[in-house]
């Protein structure tokens, strides 16, 4: 899994965020906002970007650790 802040929609929406999980190239669908509480406060949120069949996948990987973490549909 990796940290595609670079890949997700750029500010006026230019273009549809692709799939965080690693090798997917699929538009996704949701956005998983999530923090790692032992390192930072609840000011800094990071995003993972999910298509439809890989959104159990990471909120599972994400909450596993203890992360608290949020879907969003991407809009």
């Amino acid at each position: 899994m990796s940290d595609r802040a670079s890949e997700t929609a750029a500010p006026g929406g230019e273009r549809p965020p692709v799939c965080s999980s690693r090798g997917c190239r699929r538009e996704a669908a949701w956005m998983l906002l999530w923090r790692n509480p032992r390192i930072h406060g609840a000011d800094r949120v990071k995003r993972w970007a999910a298509c439809e069949e890989h959104l159990p996948v990471l909120r599972d990987f994400l909450t596993a650790r203890g992360f608290p973490c949020e879907a969003r549909r991407v809009e």
